[in-house]
């Protein structure tokens, strides 16, 4: 009897412990955990892991070669004074607010006008894919070629036309270099800006835009009180990564011009490079890429605080 009073305890926690764990298991909110885990492991190897260690790097001495010590901010301190960190800073603001502007304004246009009726409208659409499928490395050998100073073909254009007596330097000057890299950006990443929204375009309803229209009201003020505002958690997506992606682009600009001349093109992804790899400066390089943080953080921010304002997620008015 003792022996029989002993032993149901320990079947009865043995019991629990398989029920809690098939509990655990088949539970469907448990269930989403198991699905994302290998997502998760994926991104802390390839992405996480990577970040930390290169924030480590920075407090460190390392060189190509050689293990570093911990210095703490003296990396910090050295680009604190260093004037061609300070300019390439500038390039990369400047290049991100200029190419992100220009890409969702036109972005924006040619999705409202691929919105409309139009014969070989799908042909259309595939063609304005081709700039964002091309490889960024045959885009950027492609404009080196349209902007080289001796067989650009727009100089060459220009001179036929009587407009110019000389070629273009396109790339050998400071201003020119910045306008040229800009555009080549803007090319490229129109077509992401354009197909996304007009797939969100897709699903606003035609009903909306009759009733607008039987109640008088003009183009401007359908797509200012329906498109806009239905189109907005589009937007804020669409628009965080294209910043995010002008902001890191590092492609483009180092098959175009290697950050010259004389620095102008440099951008912190670049330039973090040259330290880091080419000169074999890790610790400085490191410092660099990560002083990109606080920007991709601030550019993620605001725009989660937009979205958090918008009367179509929060279901009251904006404040």
């Amino acid at each position: 009897m003792t022996t029989l009073q002993t032993s149901l305890p320990s079947a009865t926690r043995h019991v629990g412990k398989s029920s809690a764990w098939d509990r655990l298991r088949t539970n469907r909110n448990w269930l989403a955990l198991w699905f994302m885990m290998p997502a998760a492991a994926f991104l802390i190897l390839f992405l996480a892991y990577p970040l930390f260690l290169g924030v480590w790097m920075s407090f460190t001495d390392d060189r190509i070669g050689r293990a570093g010590v911990f210095v703490g901010l003296e990396n910090y301190e050295w680009l604190k004074d260093d004037s061609i960190f300070w300019l390439s800073v500038f390039n990369t603001l400047l290049y991100t607010i200029v190419a992100s502007a220009i890409k969702f304004v036109v972005g924006l246009y040619l999705a409202l006008l691929l919105n409309r009726h139009m014969p070989f409208k799908a042909l259309i659409r595939a063609a304005v894919l081709i700039p964002f499928i091309v490889p960024t490395v045959l885009s950027a050998i492609a404009f080196w070629w349209i902007y080289d100073s001796q067989f650009s073909i727009i100089s060459w254009s220009l001179i036929k036309m009587g407009l110019i007596d000389h070629n273009i330097n396109f790339l050998g000057d400071s201003n020119m270099a910045r306008g040229s890299v800009i555009f080549a950006n803007i090319w490229r990443g129109v077509p992401f800006v354009a197909i996304t929204l007009l797939a969100g375009l897709q699903t606003v309803s035609p009903s909306l835009y009759e009733a607008a229209t039987l109640d008088g009201a003009t183009s401007w003020q359908r797509f200012r009180f329906i498109t806009y505002p239905l189109l907005t958690p589009i937007i804020a997506v669409v628009m965080t990564f294209s910043v995010l992606f002008t902001f890191t682009d590092f492609q483009l600009i180092w098959a175009l011009t290697r950050g010259g001349p004389v620095n102008a093109t440099h951008l912190m992804a670049t330039l973090s490079y040259q330290r880091g790899i080419l000169s074999g400066r890790l610790g400085e390089g490191a410092a660099i890429a990560t002083a990109m943080i606080p920007f991709l953080m601030a550019a993620i921010a605001i725009s989660w605080f937009g979205m958090q304002r918008r009367k179509w997620q929060q279901g009251t008015d904006n404040d």
